[in-house]
């Protein structure tokens, strides 16, 4: 008899629900007893290089925190569906905060990066190696896309957050997006050609013109931030560390710039023409002059530590690993290296002219010559390990990826050789200068006005 009372108040009740125009399934609720506030909403955390789910990230909303699971689906009950700031942590992954409308969209997606993953500069780093030792992909490859790039890539893209970063012979930067190649914004530099790679700096990009201008663009939209005319061409790539730009130019000058206030901390004057890029290690920046001497400059005040000379010009930058500064020749024909304190260690010549910057991998050193010839050669004392013909000058740096070392010639061609043996793996009808950078999911090749973006093929 009671269960019938209860049932016929329920009914009741409903009725004058319906009848006022009140939501029906909360009035339910509360004659059960149980009262439902707030709704839920789904993150989903991604790879956004490799485009796999990332479980055991934190993701946080307002108050409201929760692990994503094994599919990298975080569950999240939130008192309202409103427009919400998430923030996502994972060890590995750089911390990421997106902003998203909740209200009549409770699924979204947050792509969280690697950072050794990304190519945030020339050389991969500031040591200038040309070695990423973190992206695993090797041929053979299949093309995910190209685009053209309306003129002459001397030197490579850089890559940050699923986005390319490259500037041609004319000065056009371009932002373009590794999943498909869609151009995201185009930067045309004023007054100027260019000679060198960007750098991505936080949300910035920094580029060096030939008019003598550093230029710093926003990241998301090209849009000019600011800029500083240094007044002489400016053919050294970037290297951004504690927040100041390491570089040199024609004028013979090597400087600071900060980044944050845009002001010159200091000046360090050679006397000869500078076309190297600076490597950096520690408090130390490593930089090569027409003079034909390696510059060893302190990062925090400019005062020289040491200068010692190789047999001629260096166009090539330096590159620091092992103990060792490898040093490029273009007229001496040579490789040098040095110890850190300036000693030098070995000296092997090609021959020909030695543009080619070194890439240093697993104790073994990485150059070109005008002759044709890639040369590995042993990182302690300069033997010759092996060596590779192709036929035509190379000017440009070898890079090292997944254990290929990779490298292109004026026969417009870009070669793979298995780092270890010299035997070749891969090769490509498209390239001049420097060959490859890329992430973690797709490699780009260099070809001489076309980017070319790869993926492994299915065996």
């Amino acid at each position: 008899m009671g269960r019938v009372r209860l049932t016929l108040l329920a009914i009741a009740v409903l009725a004058f629900a319906a009848g006022c125009g009140v939501q029906t399934r909360t009035e339910v609720a509360r004659v059960r007893g149980v009262i439902h506030h707030g709704a839920w909403v789904h993150v989903t955390v991604v790879d956004g290089d490799r485009g796999t789910r990332v479980p055991g990230a934190f993701v946080r909303i307002g108050r409201r925190a929760r692990i994503s699971d094994r599919h990298g689906v975080a569950r999240v009950h939130l008192k309202r569906r409103a427009a919400l700031v998430v923030r996502v942590r994972r060890r590995g992954y750089a911390p990421a905060a997106q902003r998203f409308q909740f209200r009549n969209h409770p699924l979204r997606t947050v792509r969280v990066y690697q950072p050794k993953l990304q190519w945030t500069m020339y050389g991969v780093g500031p040591t200038r190696t040309q070695v990423q030792l973190h992206i695993r992909l090797r041929p053979p490859f299949r093309i995910a896309w190209s685009r053209g790039m309306a003129g002459l890539l001397e030197y490579p893209a850089v890559v940050s957050d699923g986005v390319a970063y490259i500037g041609n012979y004319w000065g056009s930067v371009r932002a373009v997006k590794m999943g498909n190649g869609a151009l995201v914004w185009r930067h045309d530099i004023r007054d100027g050609k260019m000679a060198s790679s960007p750098a991505v700096y936080g949300d910035e990009v920094i580029v060096h013109g030939m008019a003598g201008t550093v230029w710093a663009l926003d990241r998301r939209n090209g849009r000019v931030l600011w800029h500083r005319r240094i007044g002489s061409p400016i053919e050294s790539s970037p290297v951004a560390w504690h927040g100041v730009d390491y570089f040199g130019a024609w004028n013979g000058a090597v400087y600071a710039l900060d980044l944050r206030t845009h002001r010159i901390r200091w000046i360090y004057r050679s006397g000869a023409k500078i076309t190297s890029s600076a490597a950096r290690v520690g408090n130390t920046v490593y930089i090569g002059d027409y003079a034909g001497r390696l510059l060893a400059l302190s990062a925090r005040t400019g005062r020289r530590r040491f200068s010692v000379s190789v047999n001629g010009r260096i166009y090539g930058s330096p590159a620091v690993a092992a103990g060792r500064i490898f040093v490029p020749s273009s007229t001496g024909n040579s490789l040098t290296a040095f110890s850190r304190r300036g000693i030098r260690r070995w000296t092997i010549h090609t021959g020909g002219f030695v543009y080619s910057s070194p890439a240093v991998w697993a104790g073994r050193v990485y150059f070109g010559s005008y002759t044709g010839i890639l040369y590995c050669v042993s990182a302690r004392n300069g033997r010759v390990l092996w060596s590779y013909s192709s036929g035509r000058p190379i000017y440009g740096s070898p890079v090292v990826v997944d254990g290929v070392v990779y490298f292109s010639n004026a026969y417009h061609r870009i070669y793979g050789l298995n780092a270890r043996s010299g035997r070749s793996v891969f090769r490509f009808p498209d390239g001049d200068f420097v060959p490859v950078s890329g992430n973690g999911r797709l490699l780009l090749l260099h070809g001489f006005s076309r980017l070319y973006a790869v993926e492994p093929r299915r065996r």
